[in-house]
């Protein structure tokens, strides 16, 4: 038998895609990227989509050359992606139509329908979620008040990563993770939330059985291994929300800590023991989504460095190519605390003209306009840090724990500024890294699944001993004045 164990993650983002082999050689865990490809969205005349028909080739061409990477030695294959989003199927398991996007705008004004159908209290009590426009609940419910015909003929509901293992291995499935952040299901329950579905109008009849993360759906079907020159390989269920992938490979050793999973979107949470639906975690809009081995994240998603990769397309637009390490450098070079945005504004979640919109905000609230580029990316940057500051101040109050570190994944973590720019704003050491955490969490699972590693405790000292994080460290007392002055402003622009 050959020492090493060989895994393929397939993590999938809302930018672009990977499929990483991950080598695990004992307690070390090597990673190597086989194929990367971009996940742009689709404008069609109905709405904005995903291209899954693309990514599902991007796919069975990650497979392809993983199996040529790893000799054919692959242990198993896991799919990991975004929330929300979703597929309907009809009786004979055919997708009826291509995902939508959770940006686009036929989510606008939701809320407001679903509080008049079910007391916003009523939801909170019975899915613990974070409410959210973009969430499946009110995604369906845009479905339902629009008579849209395929509500009448789906049989079955799958998240994005469930679509793609029910390809991969010809099992359909709803896995724990990911369902729970969809709105629709009761974690006191653990079971679909009906009554919310049934007073929103929703068939409850499309939600299937749960799967929990380690689950071995089945094996690479014949056909697949014929086109990819793979074998039988078996295909699991990890962690298929990306966040709990992620989480997963925060290499701590001690419970006393919170998380952000840094990256379009900033997630930031603590890993709990049950659900919290305290009336404070409600007040503030905290979310409680499945984890691993019994584990919840109660967390809040943020806007991240989708406003930063917003304002460098439109730059792009215009002939000003910049990479990301460039405007971090203009950043850093540029005024500090010239003025203060709320990322989660409503006016930054759809795509386009990002720099106008953020000058625009930073007028119509009585502050200074940037005008540089490094101007407004150092403003976009330190107001993240400010809600993460914000977040986490929510979390100790909803927790009655004081937080003693920050863990930082995901690929955000390339930004060094922003890593230093949270320390700051927090006063807590962060701890950044591993930057692949998704992946790397995807495969420990697959790992745990397959009985080469025990726990999650030993998937954690794997990481531990084959990455380096980086550590930074809060500004003095004096420069902290200056955060303070900020986050007041933050503060009066949120009440």
């Amino acid at each position: 038998m050959a020492s090493t164990r060989n895994y393929l993650a397939f993590d999938l983002g809302a930018e672009n895609g990977r499929a990483i082999i991950g080598s695990l050689d004992g307690n070390r865990l090597k990673l190597t990227e086989t194929h990367r490809f971009l996940n742009e969205p689709v404008q069609l005349p109905d709405g904005l989509h995903w291209d899954v028909m693309r990514l599902w080739n991007e796919m069975k061409s990650g497979i392809s050359a993983s199996a040529i990477e790893s000799d054919k030695r692959l242990d198993g294959i896991g799919v990991d992606a975004w929330g929300v989003d979703f597929a309907l199927l009809d009786k004979n398991d055919d997708m009826l139509s291509n995902p939508f996007h959770y940006r686009d705008n036929r989510t606008d004004r939701m809320l407001d329908e679903a509080f008049r159908r079910m007391p916003r209290e009523k939801i909170y009590e019975n899915t613990g979620i974070q409410f959210m426009q973009i969430n499946t609940l009110y995604q369906l419910l845009s479905m339902v008040i629009q008579k849209s015909p395929l509500l009448d003929v789906a049989k079955k509901f799958v998240t994005i990563p469930d679509l793609l293992n029910f390809w991969l291995s010809g099992q359909v499935s709803c896995e724990f993770t990911n369902a729970t952040t969809t709105q629709c299901y009761d974690p006191r329950k653990q079971d679909w939330a009906t009554p919310v579905l049934e007073a929103m109008g929703i068939p409850t009849y499309i939600f299937g059985p749960v799967t929990q993360p380690g689950t071995v759906l089945g094996t690479l079907p014949r056909g697949l291994v014929k086109e990819t020159g793979a074998l039988d390989i078996p295909i699991i269920a990890p962690a298929c929300h990306d966040t709990g992938s992620a989480v997963v490979a925060i290499p701590a050793e001690h419970k006393n800590f919170a998380w952000i999973s840094s990256g379009t979107w900033s997630i930031v949470g603590v890993e709990a023991t049950e659900p919290n639906f305290s009336p404070s975690a409600m007040t503030f809009n905290f979310t409680n989504e499945g984890g691993v081995f019994d584990t919840w994240r109660l967390s809040k998603n943020l806007m991240g460095l989708w406003l930063v990769q917003e304002c460098r397309r439109d730059w792009q637009r215009y002939g000003e190519i910049l990479s990301y390490d460039e405007l971090t450098h203009l950043a850093s070079q540029a005024r500090p605390f010239l003025s203060v945005i709320n990322p989660d504004n409503p006016e930054f979640l759809r795509p386009g003209n990002m720099p106008e919109r953020i000058r625009e905000f930073c007028k119509s609230t009585g502050q200074i306009v940037p005008e540089s580029r490094g101007e407004i990316i150092r403003i976009i940057l330190e107001s993240i840090a400010l809600k993460y500051r914000w977040a986490i101040g929510h979390l100790e109050t909803i927790t009655l724990k004081r937080l003693s570190s920050i863990h930082i994944v995901g690929g955000g973590i390339k930004n060094r500024l922003l890593n230093q720019f949270t320390a700051d704003a927090t006063g807590c050491e962060c701890i950044a890294g591993p930057i692949e955490a998704t992946a790397i969490g995807n495969i420990l699972m697959q790992a745990i699944a397959l009985g080469h590693i025990e726990s999650l405790e030993d998937a954690r000292a794997v990481v531990r001993q084959s990455f380096v994080p980086d550590v930074y460290k809060p500004v003095s007392s004096s420069s902290r004045a200056l955060w303070d002055i900020s986050y007041s402003r933050l503060l009066k622009l949120l009440e």
